[in-house]
């Protein structure tokens, strides 16, 4: 049962994009007969759907719409172009700062990515970048960050190294570890979708902007402040926070609320919820622990860190990073390094955490659904149910090719700059 859920869970995303369909009804179709053949039940199908992830999804494309609607996301974007002038080869580069720096400085990665993926996409509008490759870069330069000793990653990471009863100085090294990976992601990133042949504007007047924010636009961007303040320091669920901002954001007619609703990617939401809820199935029967179990049983001390950090993918793919992954696995850390011999448990939390996070860029993912939701929001017209289909598969290869970056990352220098780190931190 377990194999033939993941040859059902491929066939679904191949027949659609073969017969260019929505992906999420295919998949919902195809998760009927399946739980029929499974045992399971149409409840079981329906409680799969990630109401979770449907509030999120609503709440944040819905706030975004809002600030698209007014243009001060527009605005926004023109200005940091503007800043960039001739040097536009800076904007991927501010970009993941930017992500790194908002997600380090305390809040962790859920809030950081309501920002970021509309932000990207619509600097890329302005200058010609592909829109899909600025968001992943963004997203991919808040990697790092989120393990700082200040997020709710990085306290995980030190509940973890305190249950073990010793001091490995982790944060930093993982962070050195996670921020290399990063460097060398984007960069590929960067050359894949052809960042390197985007030229700069030939007249550097014409990017200068010299428009003001106005009234309804500074609440707009006034508005995305609020729900940070409502997720960080009041503990509001992410998607909650954007529904109220948005709310109120309506009420004192800042923008059109039939207008915003329409704007909303709703073929994008389905699709996401629908083709999660048949990998829940897959993870369900066993899916996921078949391919989980057969990593583990080929570790050694030479692929323990790899296969770790892909575990760890693939179970964020199934799963929340920060609620599930992580706590999960960053206590067995220690008592897998003594079991295989000549790793360091370091290292193995460093690949647990880029696992865990460079995973969420799949379209079944929070942070692929939202990349998915901006460029539905930004790009309307252009993002017809083809080109849809082609980023939903497109992110599905990019968080596949994460993987594979992490294991050679993972293979190469996860265990030597963990003992190099750990030393000097001793030493020191």
């Amino acid at each position: 049962m377990a194999g033939l859920s993941i040859i059902l869970f491929f066939a679904a995303i191949m027949i659609a994009f073969l017969c260019k369909n929505n992906i999420g009804v295919i998949a919902m179709a195809v998760g009927v007969i399946a739980v029929r053949l499974f045992g399971l039940t149409d409840k079981d199908l329906i409680s799969y759907i990630s109401t979770s992830l449907l509030t999120t999804l609503v709440g944040i494309t819905l706030l975004f719409a809002i600030v698209t609607n007014t243009g001060a996301l527009d605005l926004l974007a023109r200005k940091i172009v503007a800043l960039a002038g001739k040097r536009i080869w800076l904007l991927p580069i501010l970009i993941a700062l930017t992500g790194f720096i908002l997600v380090a400085i305390g809040p962790g990665g859920v809030p950081v990515l309501a920002i970021i993926p509309p932000l990207a996409v619509s600097i890329a509008l302005q200058t010609g970048y592909n829109p899909l490759m600025m968001a992943l870069i963004g997203i991919t330069g808040m990697l790092s960050g989120r393990f700082s000793p200040l997020t709710p990653e990085g306290n995980i990471i030190i509940s973890a190294v305190a249950d073990t009863g010793a001091t490995y100085f982790a944060n930093p090294a993982i962070m050195v570890n996670t921020l290399l990976t990063s460097i060398i992601n984007c960069l590929i990133l960067f050359f894949i979708f052809g960042g390197h042949k985007v030229k700069a504007p030939v007249n550097y007047e014409e990017t200068k902007v010299t428009e003001k924010f106005n009234k309804k636009q500074w609440a707009a961007l006034g508005g995305i402040a609020a729900m940070l303040i409502l997720i960080i320091f009041c503990g509001v669920n992410i998607g909650l926070a954007a529904l109220c901002v948005a709310s109120i954001l309506l009420i004192f007619r800042v923008a059109d609320d039939a207008t915003c609703i329409k704007a909303m990617p709703w073929a994008t939401i389905m699709m996401v919820l629908f083709v999660g809820a048949l990998l829940k199935v897959v993870d369900a029967v066993g899916g996921i622990d078949l391919m989980t179990n057969a990593l583990a049983s080929v570790m050694t001390k030479n692929t323990a860190t790899p296969l770790i950090g892909l575990s760890a993918g693939l179970l964020s793919l199934v799963s929340s990073a920060l609620s599930v992954v992580y706590p999960t696995m960053m206590p067995m850390c220690g008592d897998l390094a003594a079991q295989v011999g000549g790793v360091n448990p370091v290292a193995l939390m460093s690949a647990v955490a880029a696992g865990g996070a460079l995973a969420g860029t799949s379209p079944m993912s929070t942070g692929g659904a939202l990349i998915m939701g901006a460029l539905g929001g930004e790009m309307k017209e252009k993002y017809t149910k083809e080109y849809q289909n082609k980023v939903f598969l497109q992110l599905l290869l990019v968080s596949g090719l994460n993987l594979v970056i992490l294991l050679v990352c993972a293979a190469v220098f996860y265990n030597p700059i963990a003992n190099l780190i750990c030393s000097a931190a001793a030493l020191g």
